[in-house]
């Protein structure tokens, strides 16, 4: 802070988000934090960092790392602390206060962002440092951070002239405004699409814990004596494998694809379209044909086609796959209501039973094994311990931002404090849908700062008293991210820029989509997967039918992805002249281009509620899930080789992946962990497909 009392003004002195917390980690104070408290930090913090900023830029001293590099670095801390706090609980927990305050923000951020990395001054400091790089005597850390300054800001338009310079500016304030007002809508529109029923017989085949949460869920609304089921965030729904009435199915599945489609308030239609074209203008405005193009010339693919290519090799055996699980389908479905076909909406059902025919394998038997707190405690955490030596120990004095979230304090193997871990894991109607990890605080050793980090998820919340049981997929969902929270506990890095997850964005669902694998390790399995009455380990047969029984549905699983996947890129490789497209006749005819136009199989998001894309940072880079797992599963075969889940193997990879963050190319970091590049070969073994002449068959 100034230290002028009077140049902060009045109301916001008792602010806590002005000071550096009191808590251990510098957690947030959420006892003493308010909604009136984030707007006006966030505004004093671009202030502070603009004053700090002027200072670099306007030095007469030559440019060196230090003064300028390494002092970028240390700028910004109360805007960190402030933004970081508030986008958080905006997303987790938000309100009507909450949402104006974003969509107030959002354009001075963008605005923010801009004058820094649009200061010509600055830049020509940088550029200085960036050319003289090889004679200054950095190390190779340092180094690569000048690379990544210099890159960062011709990215963010550092070459323009004062003319487009401007143009850019209005761009980028626009877009912040859009991906704000996406953000919002969608959750509104996710909320308003539950699906109201009043007969409780139609509820038939859900169990215990999903007729509660579906009666809370009317009560919230003041429909006592119905029951609303709620939407998560994808297409397919949960309760749409139990769900035994085909027309409430129906419903439900139109429902959840009809969100921000709609007229009148929630519809997204018009405001994706004009997000695409400005990002597309926006891009070529910097040197680049489309938007994709721009995105991932910073990332391990490099070109939408290399992107566009993985995804492409992959569809006929996806999409014959997917037929051949159809068929399946139908013979059930012909036996029991002859005359009917399978449409999307009966594809969870139907699946359940061919798992129960081919695997006898059904959720409703896996369920008492999988209890939420026994995953997370001896499962996940458990995990984390005998690959990485990390401990976990519940924290009561830490105060959280709702009753549902638990605190952990993180130790290290020789029991010296490594960070915080915040859980939040129960849906809720003011919370995001899907799941994912975030930071309060980043690790950084510049600024000797240990991380504060959280995971969130929308796991059903069971009535008062009763468990919460998980299905395996949502086992899955807690090992992924977990992993993101490893790439930020073991993050072991100088610099802010380039610490923990400040990777690329195809290499940062690497170390999530490895973490899954120990879901199913004998001895992490053994210890979690307890019966919630009995206490009873999981049965040797049924682990062998789970196992059995996990390249089952991959036909649809992959499908889905593909086509979500390549609806990204198509947005994001259009050019900046083309019209806007009506949405739901792009959708069909970039489906059908590609040949992932399977009506029974609709892509895992469709374009209205495709956060990850518009308000979500994965714009161009929803293919990263697909190619982070080339390497995943390539990791998983070198843990094989080499002995296993084994405590010198996780030490291996947190010291060559984990600790690293984004200090070296990923490429590069990848090559020196495993000794070559990434084989696919694993990855088609364990989605059941394997390589041809032609990529895959």
């Amino acid at each position: 802070m100034p230290s002028d009392g009077d140049a902060v003004p009045e109301g916001v002195r008792s602010n806590p988000l002005l000071t550096e917390s009191p808590l251990p980690y510098g957690a947030p104070p959420f006892d003493l934090i308010g909604d009136e408290h984030y707007q006006p930090a966030i505004e004093e913090g671009m202030r502070q960092q603009l004053d700090e900023i002027e200072a670099i830029a306007r030095q007469s001293e030559s440019p060196t790392f230090a003064n300028t590099i390494e002092r970028m670095e240390g700028s910004g801390r109360l805007l960190a602390r402030a933004a970081g706090t508030f986008f958080s609980i905006a997303q987790a927990n938000t309100n009507d206060t909450l949402q104006r305050v974003r969509a107030q923000v959002a354009p001075k951020l963008a605005a923010h962002s801009d004058a820094i990395f649009l200061d010509a001054r600055l830049f020509a400091r940088i550029k200085a440092v960036f050319d003289r790089r090889a004679t200054l005597g950095l190390d190779a850390d340092q180094q690569f951070l000048v690379e990544r300054y210099y890159r960062d800001f011709v990215r963010a338009g550092a070459l323009l002239s004062d003319e487009d310079k401007v143009t850019l500016r209005a761009l980028n304030q626009e877009e912040s405004t859009l991906t704000t007002d996406f953000r919002d809508k969608l959750l509104k529109a996710t909320n308003e699409a539950g699906v109201v029923v009043e007969d409780r017989d139609q509820l038939a085949g859900l169990e215990d814990g999903e007729l509660a949460a579906a009666a809370r869920a009317a009560a919230e609304r003041n429909l006592e004596g119905k029951w609303v089921v709620s939407l998560r965030n994808t297409t397919q729904q949960p309760v749409l494998a139990s769900l035994q009435n085909r027309d409430l199915r129906r419903r439900i599945l139109e429902a959840s694809m009809a969100r921000g489609r709609t007229p009148g308030e929630t519809d997204l239609r018009a405001g994706v379209r004009r997000l695409a074209a400005l990002r597309a203008q926006r891009a070529t405005l910097l040197g680049f044909a489309t938007h994709a193009a721009y995105v991932l010339d910073d990332q391990m693919a490099k070109t939408p086609e290399a992107a566009q290519q993985l995804l492409t090799n992959m569809v006929p055996a996806a999409t014959a796959r997917a037929r051949r699980e159809v068929a399946a389908m139908q013979e059930i479905m012909d036996r029991e209501n002859g005359g009917s076909n399978l449409e999307a909406w009966d594809w969870q059902f139907y699946a359940e039973k061919v798992r129960k025919a081919q695997y006898d394998l059904e959720e409703a038997h896996t369920r008492p094994y999988f209890e939420v707190q026994r995953v997370l405690r001896d499962g996940v955490f458990f995990a984390a311990n005998l690959l990485y030596g990390l401990t976990f120990s519940e924290c009561t004095d830490i105060p959280v931002y709702h009753p549902d979230v638990r605190v952990f304090e993180v130790l290290d193997a020789d029991d010296s404090p490594l960070a915080l871990f915040y859980v939040d894991l129960f849906a809720r109607s003011n919370k995001s849908g899907g799941a994912w990890m975030g930071s309060f605080v980043r690790q950084c050793g510049l600024l000797q700062r240990k991380p504060v980090l959280y995971n969130v998820c929308n796991f059903t919340k069971p009535a008062d008293g009763q468990p919460a049981l998980l299905s395996f997929d949502d086992v899955n969902t807690m090992f992924h991210e977990f992993g993101h929270a490893l790439h930020g506990l073991c993050s072991d890095v100088r610099y802010p820029t380039v610490a923990s997850t400040n990777v690329p964005r195809d290499f940062v669902e690497f170390p999530s989509q490895f973490n899954e694998h120990w879901a199913l390790e004998p001895s992490v399995l053994r210890n979690y997967a307890k019966h919630y009455e009995t206490g009873e380990t999981i049965p040797p047969a049924l682990v062998d039918k789970i196992e059995k029984a996990k390249r089952f549905n991959q036909g649809y699983a992959t499908t889905e992805y593909l086509a979500a996947a390549l609806l990204d890129l198509a947005w994001h490789t259009r050019s900046g002249e083309a019209e806007d497209p009506d949405v739901e006749a792009f959708e069909c005819q970039t489906l059908s281009r590609f040949g992932v136009d399977l009506p029974q199989v609709p892509p895992r998001y469709r374009t209205t509620y495709f956060a990850h894309i518009w308000p979500g940072g994965y714009s161009a880079g929803y293919y990263a899930y697909l190619w982070s797992e080339v390497l995943d599963h390539d990791t998983y075969h070198w843990f094989q080789e080499n002995g296993g889940m084994t405590r010198a193997n996780g030490q291996r990879f947190r010291e060559m992946i984990l600790s690293r963050g984004g200090t070296r190319d990923a490429a590069e970091l990848y090559r020196q962990f495993r000794g070559r590049d990434p084989s696919v070969e694993p990855l088609l073994e364990e989605r059941g497909l394997r390589s041809s002449a032609d990529g895959v068959a």
